[in-house]
């Protein structure tokens, strides 16, 4: 509503404040040691988590952009193979998920469209609606989506986005297909349980199979039917 004295009062329940996080990296004597850091960015780490003190590595929300829990975990299992083990294991090379857990959760991996776009990489989206899928119905939770993209002409998932009740467990079975080469197309073989809401990406998967029959790949079948008869 807007008062006399123009100035505009907005009512509400709640209010969420994100100031986001710092990295605290001051006062550890890190000059002395030869590591570089930034205040706001955190300690400076190469693509195999070595800071630039060769003998010292670094893991954690101090030592990348992923603030992640679960990536706290796989930087720490990459920095004892390298710094133990002799590994060469790059960070680029982590398929990375996340989720956040609003109301609907949100959760991706892969890349988005604007990556593949700033890529030149042509690519065809797949999606699914819950409010398609008979779980979601009858658990009443219709609201969001199963958004699956792959390289046009192969079969090659380049990244997801799924919004709604459970995204966050939901994102794994896309993330262990990518992970093992495994094509959107090969999901659509994958047998779930009925009803669950994860049924949304077999169904990404048939849609995905569906648009690869082409006018001459139905003219064949067709011919081929017929033939049978």
């Amino acid at each position: 509503m807007e008062d006399p004295h123009g100035e505009r009062v907005l009512e509400f329940d709640a209010l969420l404040v994100a100031t986001g996080r710092k990295p605290n990296v001051a006062g550890l004597g890190l000059e002395a040691a030869g590591i570089d850091y930034d205040d706001r960015m955190g300690v400076t780490v190469s693509d195999r988590l070595k800071t630039t003190n060769p003998d010292v590595y670094a893991v954690g929300d101090v030592a990348g952009k992923y603030q992640f829990t679960h990536m706290s975990d796989f930087g720490a299992r990459l920095v004892i193979r390298n710094a133990l083990f002799y590994g060469r294991d790059r960070f680029s090379d982590l398929l990375i998920p996340w989720a956040t857990y609003t109301d609907p959760e949100v959760a991706h991996v892969g890349l988005y469209e604007k990556d593949l776009e700033k890529r030149g990489i042509e690519y065809t989206t797949i999606s699914r609606a819950f409010d398609d899928v008979d779980r979601a119905i009858v658990d009443g939770q219709t609201e969001g989506f199963v958004k699956i993209h792959v390289k046009k002409g192969k079969d090659q998932i380049l990244g997801a986005t799924i919004v709604g009740s459970h995204a966050g467990n939901m994102i794994s079975e896309i993330s262990v297909a990518m992970q093992a080469g495994m094509g959107l197309g090969k999901l659509a073989s994958v047998i779930h349980p009925y009803p669950t809401t994860a049924e949304a990406i077999r169904q990404c998967g048939d849609a995905y199979n569906r648009s690869r029959l082409t006018p001459t790949v139905k003219s064949i079948f067709n011919r081929l039917m017929a033939f049978k008869r």
